[in-house]
C-alpha cells in the first residue's frame, strides 16, 4: 500500500445470476480524504460499497486496509467494523425512542449494568469534540434529521473508524443542515478519516469533496482529482457519452407530432412537494410530449410525483384546462384525467398475485368505485382489448402478473391507465428493464396517442430515448429546475451541458 492509504480495493469482480456487478474494480481511499463515488443507477456503486463492508463476499479480488500487512477478509457487516470500516447509509438506522447516548453504544455494553453516568458523560465528550449540538441525555427523537445524521457519524467515529462511508446522508437534509454536517465531515477529514461520499448531487460533490470515482456498468472508468474533472466531464463519463461525439441521435423513423393550442391542458406554478424539491413551474399543451431530464436523484421522479399527488403538496397552485384545480391525493388526479404509471413498477404498479385481467381494470374500476364492479363480460372486453392492442404476450388474461416478463408487466400498467382515456399521460421510466424491441414500441406508442392529442410527460435514464421522443425537455439538477430545451436545442451535449450548469472547461 502506498504511504497515505487507509483502503485499497483491488480487481475486486462480483457477479449475480446473469449479471456482472463489478468487472475489475480498483478504488483507493487516501487519510484524511473526502472521497466522491459517482455512477448512475446500475454502475456498481452499492455493489462495491456493500463487498468492502461484508454485505456481499466478493468472487475476485484484494482489499488492503492501513495496519494490515496482508489482505482483510471482510466476510460479515462485524468484520468492517472491527477492521474500522463504518457505514451511515441514507435512512437512519438509529432507535429515536433511545437517548443520544443509548443510540451511541447500544450494543457495545459488557454485561447488564452500565454506568449511564460515565456513558453520557463519554457521549457529550465525542459530540462537543464534533461540534455536534445534541446532549447525551437527550431522545433522539427531538432532533433534527441532520443531527441524527451527526450521531450516527459519531457512533461510527467512537467506533475507531479509519473510512467512513456516507451513503446519500444529505439526500433529506435541508441547505443549511447540508452545511452543518459538510462541516463535521471536513472536521474528520483534518483527524485523518478516509470519508468516501456517496451522493447524486453534483454541487455537494464540488463543494467537499478532494476526489471522485466513477463507474459505469459495473467498470472503473476512471479516478480523478477534483480540480482536473469539471462538471460537465464528470456527466460525460457517468452517462457513457464522449464530448466529441455527440451527434444528433433522434431516430427520423418515429414521426413527431407538433403541439397545438395556446392553452395548456395542465399547468402548475410554484409547485413544491414534501419530498424537497424546490418550487418549480410546469406547463404542457395538448398534443405535447414532454419530459424532465437530469442524473438519478436530480429531482425528475419527484415533480411528476408532486403533479400526481402521490408525494403531499406543500405549496404551489393547479390548473387543468385553464381552471385552478386541487390535487391532493392520486385519485383527485385520475379524476382530473390524469394519468401516472410510476418508476418502480414492482412496488408501485403491478399487484403480482392478481391476473392481467385485474391488473388491467385497477384504475378504471377505482374511479368507477368498488360498489360498482365491472361485469366479467366488460372485464373480459377491456382484457382482450388491450391485450391485443399493445400486444401483451400472455398466456390468457387471467395468467398472474408477476408470471409475465418485465416488457409485458410494464405494457400491462400502461393498458390500465389508457383504459381511463387520460387527457394527461405521465410515463416515468415506463423502458426501464425492457427489450430494445419493446422500447421501440412504447415509443411509438406514445408518439401516436400524442397525434391523437394525449398530452404525454415521458422520463427516461436514457438520454437518447428522450431526444427521439420528447419535443421539450426540462432539465434538473440537485432537485431544481435548471433549463428548458426545445427546437435545435435537443441535443446531447445541450443536456450535458445544462445539467452541468454549463461549465464545459
Amino acid at each position: 500500500m502506498k504511504d497515505k492509504s487507509v483502503l485499497e480495493m483491488r480487481n475486486i469482480c462480483k457477479s449475480f445470476p446473469g449479471v456482472r456487478a463489478l468487472q475489475g474494480v480498483d478504488f483507493t481511499l487516501q487519510e484524511g480524504e473526502i472521497h466522491a463515488l459517482m455512477g448512475e443507477n446500475g454502475a456498481g456503486k452499492s455493489t462495491l460499497i456493500k463487498v468492502l463492508t461484508g454485505v456481499y463476499e466478493k468472487d475476485e479480488g484484494e482489499i488492503f486496509l492501513k495496519g494490515l500487512d496482508k489482505a482483510a477478509v471482510i466476510r460479515s457487516p462485524q468484520d468492517a467494523q472491527r477492521l474500522g470500516i463504518s457505514t451511515v447509509y441514507q435512512e437512519i438506522t438509529l432507535c429515536p425512542n433511545l437517548s443520544v447516548a443509548e443510540n451511541m453504544y447500544i450494543g457495545r455494553g459488557k454485561g447488564i449494568r452500565q454506568d449511564w453516568k460515565k456513558i453520557n458523560a463519554a457521549a457529550d465528550k465525542i459530540l462537543q469534540s464534533l461540534g455536534i449540538p445534541a446532549k447525551a441525555n437527550q431522545q433522539l427523537s427531538s432532533c433534527s434529521i441532520a443531527i441524527q445524521q451527526m450521531v450516527a457519524i459519531a457512533r461510527a467515529v467512537d467506533m475507531d473508524c479509519k473510512v467512513l462511508i456516507l451513503d446519500e446522508p444529505t439526500s433529506s437534509l435541508d441547505d443549511q443542515e447540508v452545511q452543518k454536517l459538510f462541516g463535521l465531515m471536513r472536521d474528520l477529514k483534518a483527524k485523518g478519516v478516509g470519508i468516501i461520499f456517496v451522493t447524486h448531487f453534483l454541487d455537494q460533490v464540488y463543494e467537499v469533496c478532494d476526489k471522485i470515482t466513477v463507474l459505469r456498468d459495473g467498470k472503473l472508468v476512471g479516478e480523478y482529482a477534483i480540480q482536473e474533472l469539471p462538471r460537465l466531464k464528470l456527466v460525460a463519463k457517468m452517462l457513457g457519452k464522449e464530448l466529441d461525439d455527440m451527434s444528433e441521435i433522434r431516430d427520423e423513423s418515429l414521426v413527431y407530432h407538433e403541439a397545438d393550442g395556446e392553452k395548456p391542458v395542465f399547468e402548475a406554478e410554484g409547485l413544491q412537494s414534501n419530498a424537497g424539491i424546490k418550487p418549480f413551474n410546469f406547463y404542457i399543451k395538448k398534443g405535447e410530449v414532454n419530459g424532465f431530464t437530469g442524473l438519478l436523484g436530480s429531482g425528475r421522479s419527484e415533480c411528476v410525483r408532486a403533479i400526481f399527488g402521490a408525494d403531499r403538496v406543500i405549496a404551489g397552485k393547479m390548473k387543468k384546462n385553464g381552471k385552478p384545480i386541487k390535487i391532493s391525493k392520486p385519485l383527485d388526479a385520475m379524476k382530473q384525467g390524469i394519468a401516472y404509471l410510476p418508476e418502480d413498477r414492482k412496488r408501485d404498479g403491478i399487484v403480482g398475485d392478481l391476473s392481467v385481467r385485474d391488473n388491467l381494470i385497477l384504475a378504471a374500476q377505482v374511479l368507477r368505485g368498488f360498489f360498482r364492479p365491472f361485469t366479467k363480460a366488460q372485464a373480459n372486453k377491456f382484457a382482450d382489448e388491450y391485450i391485443k392492442l399493445l400486444e401483451i404476450k400472455t398466456a390468457s388474461a387471467d395468467t398472474p402478473i408477476k408470471s409475465l416478463s418485465g416488457g409485458n408487466q410494464q405494457k400491462v400498467i400502461l393498458g390500465r391507465w389508457l383504459l381511463t382515456h387520460p387527457e394527461y399521460l405521465i410515463l416515468d421510466e415506463p423502458t426501464r428493464g425492457i427489450d430494445v424491441g419493446t422500447k421501440i414500441e412504447i415509443q411509438k406508442l406514445v408518439l401516436k396517442l400524442a397525434s391523437e392529442g394525449m398530452s404525454v410527460t415521458f422520463i427516461s435514464s436514457e438520454t437518447d430515448e428522450m431526444l427521439r421522443t420528447c419535443s421539450r425537455l426540462i432539465v434538473m439538477r440537485d432537485r431544481r429546475m435548471v433549463g428548458e430545451l426545445s427546437g435545435n436545442e435537443l441535443s446531447q451535449s445541450m443536456i450535458m451541458s445544462t445539467i452541468a450548469g454549463g461549465d464545459t472547461e
